[in-house]
Parts: C-alpha cells; sequence; structure tokens
C-alpha cells in the first residue's frame, strides 16, 4: 500500500494534535508535516513531499486558508488540499472551492469521515461534507438566490454595520456602486431593506455573522 503524506495547517496546536492523532492510526496515512500558519503551508507544501494538505479557512492575521489553497494548486504536480474548517456557509465554502481545494469537510465530521476524505482527495476525486454538498446542490438549483463574490463581500460588510461609504471604502468601490450591488442582492433575495437582505442571507447561508 502507499502511503500518502499529510501537511496539516491550522493555527491551533490542539487542532493539529487532534488531526495527527485521528490520522495516524489510519493504515496508509501518515502526517509528515505541520503549519501553523497559511504561509508556512505554502512554503512546505512546495518541497514536494506532500500528497494531500490538510487546510484551516482562517488564520490569525496573513494570507486566509483559501489564498494558500490557491497558491498551492497553482503549481505544477501540487499536492490535494481538503479544507477542514468549523465554517460551512456559501461565503466560506464557495471561494476555498473556486481556489482549488479538492474537499471541504467540518472539523465535527467523524474521523472515518475524515479518513475517506483523505484517500478520496488523494485520488484525484472530490470529497465534500453532505452539509456543503447540499448546499452547492441548492445553489445549482437555484441560481437566482447565488450572490456572487462581491456581492458575498458587500453583504458581509453591511453585517457587519458598514454604512455604504464605509463599504466603499473598505472595498475600493464607488459609493454608487455599493448601492448598485444592494439593489441587485434585494432583487435576488426578494427583499427590499438592508436589514431584510442581511437577515435573508444569513438564513440562506450564504454569508456568515
Amino acid at each position: 500500500m502507499t502511503t500518502i503524506r499529510l501537511l496539516i495547517a491550522d493555527d491551533h496546536p490542539v487542532v493539529r494534535a487532534g488531526l495527527r492523532a485521528v490520522l495516524e492510526t489510519e493504515p496508509g496515512l501518515a502526517v509528515v508535516a505541520e503549519a501553523a500558519t497559511a504561509e508556512q503551508a505554502v512554503a512546505r507544501a512546495a518541497d514536494g513531499d506532500i500528497d494531500v494538505v490538510l487546510m484551516d479557512l482562517q488564520f490569525k492575521g496573513g494570507m486566509t486558508g483559501a489564498e494558500a489553497t490557491a497558491a498551492i494548486t497553482a503549481r505544477p504536480g501540487a499536492p490535494r488540499v481538503v479544507i477542514v474548517t468549523t465554517y460551512g456557509t456559501d461565503a466560506d465554502t464557495l471561494p476555498a472551492i473556486a481556489a482549488g481545494a479538492t474537499g471541504y469537510l467540518l472539523k465535527d465530521a467523524p474521523p472515518e469521515e475524515l479518513a475517506a476524505a483523505v484517500r478520496t482527495a488523494a485520488a484525484g476525486r472530490t470529497a465534500l461534507a453532505p452539509s456543503v454538498a447540499d448546499r452547492l446542490l441548492s445553489r445549482l438549483r437555484q441560481p437566482d438566490t447565488a450572490l456572487t463574490r462581491r456581492e458575498t463581500e458587500v453583504l458581509t460588510l453591511v453585517a457587519a454595520g458598514l454604512s455604504n461609504q464605509g463599504v466603499g471604502a473598505r472595498l475600493h468601490l464607488t459609493e454608487g456602486t455599493v448601492k448598485s450591488h444592494l439593489a441587485r442582492i434585494y432583487l435576488k433575495l426578494g427583499v427590499d431593506s438592508r436589514t431584510a437582505a442581511v437577515a435573508a442571507a444569513t438564513s440562506l447561508g450564504l454569508i456568515r455573522r
């Protein structure tokens, strides 16, 4: 049996230790490296001896997990990346999958699901947590309610309490452009106010509060 070599990237030592403990009991899996930052993960993945990277999405400062995933998967012969995170909203899953992640699991996944996802990813197939797969299928079936990445960014900042002017300053957009994005968001979600848009998007899992 060929051993699948793993890199665990997470800024919490306890999480890394927990993942290592689970994965190293599985035949054919070996944790060969750990990274506490996304930047370390990108550098270590480039060494050429990693088959699958288990990547968290949120790191304290610096590069995000999605950005690290894009950097890792952009290289020829890159390892597969499986996101392992506590976040399952569209605002989290879609950028990660667009960045090139082969799998997406939540941290409460049972050990056998985690090991199966690693093996599936190593074989070049997609491994998604059931809740994430359901959400992606729902988006495909209801494209009218799907927000673009920019619309998601705008509404996430609105949910955080920023004014149109504040959103524009943060995203380098004019206030008029922000208003245009909000108008399209209202239309897609069938609402007529900022508060209602935030509530609807949160209930649909389009943004994380």
